[in-house]
């Protein structure tokens, strides 16, 4: 974790750089800060801050990860990783309905906003339990 947690708090080193850059660019060639994309660049640092501070708050409690150590073997990080779908619909219809949600605030129609966010809640509950449904009763040889 001491990997990710030193990328993510560079990058966002790097996104309150730009922001400051920015500010002082836009302030001497029209006389005004463009706000937006200055908020845009220091909420963005303050995401890669968060994660970077998730990710040290993590790498302090756990051991060493191969990728962290300089002597580290590439077979010490063999084993499970964890379960991974072989396949699924519900990121398509996810992705569907957040268009549709999307769509209804580009034309600000309610009707289609709340169509949209009633799709993303159903098919964020169908992408979350796709696993725990069904017969839970093992099948016996």
């Amino acid at each position: 974790m001491k990997t990710e947690y030193k990328i993510f708090v560079g990058v966002a080193v790097f996104l309150f750089g730009a922001a400051a850059v920015y500010g002082f660019y836009t302030h001497g060639a029209q006389g005004q800060i463009e706000w937006i994309g200055l908020v845009a660049l220091i909420l963005s640092g303050l995401l890669c801050s968060m994660c970077g501070g998730f990710f040290w708050f993590v790498a302090r409690r756990i051991d060493l990860r191969p990728e962290d150590r300089d002597d580290g073997e590439i077979a010490e990080g063999a084993g499970e990783l964890g379960f991974f779908s072989p396949g699924s619909y519900w990121p398509f219809g996810l992705a569907l309905s957040a268009a549709i949600a999307g769509l209804g605030l580009v034309f600000w129609m309610w009707w289609l906003i709340a169509l949209g966010m009633l799709m993303v809640v159903f098919a964020a509950c169908g992408l979350l339990f796709e696993y725990y449904s069904g017969s839970r009763h093992p099948v016996e040889h």
